[in-house]
């Protein structure tokens, strides 16, 4: 089965493209693939960042709160 995935074009400079060729071509990926994987990698970084972010009062007291 043929899977047909929509491409778009991203502008780059040249230093940052041929980089991305070194890291696919180190990963055995293709640019694309390593580009998805920089995003992936990027999101999981934002969202370690929040993780590690002290608490709001708010989320505080919620977590404090009594079930009963």
């Amino acid at each position: 089965m043929l899977i047909c995935m929509h491409s778009t074009s991203v502008r780059i400079d040249v230093e940052t493209h041929r980089e991305l060729k070194r890291l696919a071509a180190a990963l055995g990926a293709t640019v694309g693939e390593t580009v998805s994987l920089a995003v992936r990698r990027l999101r999981q970084d934002q969202i370690g960042a929040q993780l590690k972010a002290d608490l709001t009062a708010e989320e505080v007291n919620w977590l404090d709160a009594e079930l009963g």
